[in-house]
């Protein structure tokens, strides 16, 4: 089959079923440059706007902007050269805005690392990516002070979420906002560092192909490695999923509350804003009080959130005392609970907008590939087969390949999805091997197997690794667990397999019930039966909780622990 004549026909196919008023090429509201000076023309052009709302704390653009060239003066004062690579170990804050925007002025390499890690973790991550600079929590300076003798790093610059928390803050604040300082003799101290700085006039201005970040993957087996991404990559994310998915209105106010060391936080929090020239409301960490709060208080339009979140919301023995009127636009992404007709009904009812999946994507790939919204008529999106992730994105494409000869496999086939995108990583860090195997002739194999329907859309099938073989049929967790997920007395689930001796391998689902849902193994089998192919069908363990990472995936290899051979 001819790759070119595939692709064509791909295109028209998708082409066809386009939701209307979403935009069909990337769009660039200030040019093809770096989000460094995005930054610069925002500060500019609406110096006074609000870029950040953080408990009632505010930053304009000028402000983010003056900051972010004074923190780049210190990393320069200090010795940092263009390619430097800077960790950042911190929760959700503004000084992680002024960190990312100085250490990309400054020509070095952004490397964030989860706030979450410890030891082992911590050490392996700022040994592989060479870190010589971290800019760290307080909190978490003793962390670091364990492993820092086996790394390379030469300077700590600390900060305290407290010095930026108001005496009357109008949201509920997390407790790290209420941890006093910590005095550091080992540690810059960032805020009173900026203070005292004169901002050079040197700075460096990084090109589009310049490598701005190294973002780990977050998978659950393995180690991680280091992605590596340029300007032209986060640029093209902005440029590809925002006007496709979620519009450019630069009037709007827009909420974050996902990590912002995880890629797609980075992209919801740092990026996104910057480029369309939002307020950003920012939050530390998930809380539904919080998040309620905020989005009356500061009459938020957009939000993107976990389905788990979504579900706290409604169940929320307090939703009824709030505003949700101003929302406009509200994205997810299901995880562990699985969006639902019933729950896009309930958040409908309490909202006014439609709940949607945000996207699939990939470390490797800025993880904004596809997008579902406007595909929502009827259902249309829930009620195709699993799992629907949509239409790629302007400028990206995608193909399904036989996993063993690399030959193109036609439409409604089985295979390894290849995806080929302009902010496809350039490499993992210092892992020629890891990346010759993952990019060939410019796409990226994906180890991930998948569908292209015959209208063009996408479906993501899961992990060829984690593709059970069940009395030789081909059975995929992820689609399994989409099933599951409109049960409607369970919470989460999370399927793997156990090898059988006549089977080969059978499906074991970890299931949590609703509160006072009395639930049985016996009973959810009865429920499969009418739902799913017999082979199909899954052992069940009833759990009280599933094991998470710190960006809301299962740990299934803990669970592999839990499994208990069952008698023949």
């Amino acid at each position: 089959m001819n790759e070119k004549s595939y692709l064509e026909q791909l295109e028209q196919l998708q082409e066809a079923v386009w939701p209307v008023g979403h935009a069909r090429e990337p769009e660039y509201p200030l040019g093809q440059q770096p989000l460094t000076e995005y930054l610069r023309q925002r500060a500019e052009t609406t110096p006074s706007k609000i870029a950040i709302a953080f408990y009632g704390q505010h930053t304009s653009y000028a402000e983010l902007d003056q900051l972010s060239e004074r923190f780049a003066s210190l990393l320069l004062n200090q010795g940092v050269q263009p390619g430097d690579r800077i960790a950042v170990f911190m929760p959700n804050c503004p000084q992680f805005h002024i960190a990312f925007y100085g250490i990309l002025k400054a020509g070095a390499i952004h490397c964030p690392v989860s706030p979450m890690a410890l030891g082992m973790e911590l050490e392996y991550q700022l040994k592989d990516c060479g870190a010589s600079v971290m800019v760290c929590f307080d909190q978490l300076l003793p962390a670091v002070r364990q492993v820092r003798a086996n790394t390379e790093l030469r300077l700590l610059i600390s900060t305290s979420l407290s010095e930026l928390c108001p005496a009357e803050p109008p949201v509920k604040v997390p407790d790290l906002l209420r941890v006093p300082k910590l005095e550091s003799g080992d540690s810059l101290d960032l805020l009173p560092e900026l203070a005292r700085i004169t901002p050079r006039t040197d700075l460096p201005r990084p090109a589009l192909d310049d490598i701005a970040a190294l973002n780990y993957t977050g998978g659950t087996t393995g180690l991680p490695k280091g992605c590596i991404h340029t300007h032209g990559d986060m640029l093209y994310t902005c440029a590809s999923f925002l006007p496709a998915a979620l519009g450019l209105d630069s009037q709007q106010v827009s909420l974050n509350f996902m990590p912002e060391f995880w890629i797609a936080g980075e992209n919801a929090g740092l990026l996104f804003p910057v480029f369309s020239g939002t307020t950003l409301v920012l939050l530390a960490r998930w809380d539904a009080l919080s998040f309620m709060q905020a989005i009356q208080h500061y009459q938020v339009n957009h939000t993107g959130l976990l389905v788990d979140s979504a579900a706290e919301i409604l169940d929320h023995p307090q939703v009824g005392d709030f505003d949700f009127s101003s929302l406009q636009i509200t994205s997810c992404v299901s995880f562990i609970k699985k969006l639902t007709p019933e729950y896009r009904q309930r958040w409908r009812a309490l909202t006014g907008c439609t709940l949607f999946e945000t996207s699939f994507g990939m470390t490797e790939t800025h993880t904004c590939d596809t997008f579902t919204a406007g595909l929502q008529t009827d259902n249309f999106d829930l009620k195709s087969a699993p799992t629907f992730v949509g239409l790629p994105v302007p400028g990206t494409q995608f193909k399904v390949c036989d996993f063993d000869t690399g030959e193109l496999l036609p439409l409604g086939a089985e295979g390894e999805l290849c995806v080929r995108s302009p902010s496809l990583l350039k490499g993992y860090w210092n892992k020629p091997e890891a990346s010759a195997e993952a990019l060939r002739d410019g796409w990226l194999h994906t180890g991930d197997s998948g569908v292209i329907t015959d209208q063009g859309f996408i479906r993501y099938l899961g992990r060829r690794k984690e593709m059970l073989k069940v009395n030789g049929m081909s059975v995929f967790p992820s689609e399994l667990e989409a099933m599951l997920g409109q049960h409607p007395l369970l919470l989460a689930s999370a399927v793997i397999g156990r090898p059988d001796d006549r089977k080969g391998e059978v499906p074991v689902a970890f299931v949590v019930a609703k509160p006072g849902a009395e639930l049985t193994a016996a009973t959810l089998s009865d429920w499969c039966r009418q739902a799913m192919a017999v082979y199909k069908i899954p052992e069940f363990r009833i759990v009280d909780a599933l094991p998470m990472t710190a960006t809301g995936k299962v740990k299934k290899n803990e669970l592999k622990e839990l499994l208990i051979p069952q008698p023949t």
